[in-house]
């Protein structure tokens, strides 16, 4: 084998090396172990804001109590927030979920996997999400997926609970 040739090997190899570990990194930052998978919650609540970064849209929303007539609150008096984390900002706009498309204020129904942490956000992982018609919330204990004119934002169906919030 040629000097050249052994040169070559060498930096392919390095090259695969680098490759190697690029990709964990990748999986790193794409691990779902935070989240505890084995809960899935379903929520209906009301948008606070919205955070579109580049990795992971984030839907900030107050749950809606079981009536769905007003926001849980806490033992303050201020409405509970949770978090959601979704796809890309690019990819969950193909969906329709945007900034624009859920402004503070806009009634909608997702599954969300919590954080093992026990605070109050989760990973959206399979999960459908619905939106109600403008000002229009689901009846008591439904989610708007029930409701006539609501609007399905990728991802099929909204899961079975496996385990129910309480504030």
């Amino acid at each position: 084998m040629t000097r050249a040739c052994r040169r070559r090997i060498g930096v392919a190899g390095a090259a695969v090396v680098v490759a190697a570990i690029g990709m964990r990194a990748a999986d790193a930052h794409h691990s779902f172990a935070m989240y505890d998978e084995k809960k899935t919650l379903v929520f209906t609540g009301v948008v606070t804001r919205i955070s579109p970064d580049a990795n992971h849209l984030q839907i900030f929303f107050s749950p809606l109590d079981g009536t769905r007539k007003s926001v849980v609150r806490d033992g303050s008096g201020q409405p509970v927030v949770w978090a959601v984390e979704l796809r890309a900002a690019s990819q969950v706009a193909q969906d329709g979920v945007t900034v624009d498309a859920f402004p503070p204020g806009t009634i909608f129904s997702i599954g969300l996997h919590p954080l093992r942490n026990g605070r109050p956000a989760g990973g959206r992982g399979k999960s459908g999400l619905f939106k109600c018609p403008p000002n229009t919330p689901p009846a008591a204990e439904m989610n708007c997926d029930s409701v006539a004119g609501a609007t399905s934002h990728g991802q099929g169906a909204l899961p079975q609970p496996t385990d129910e919030w309480r504030p």
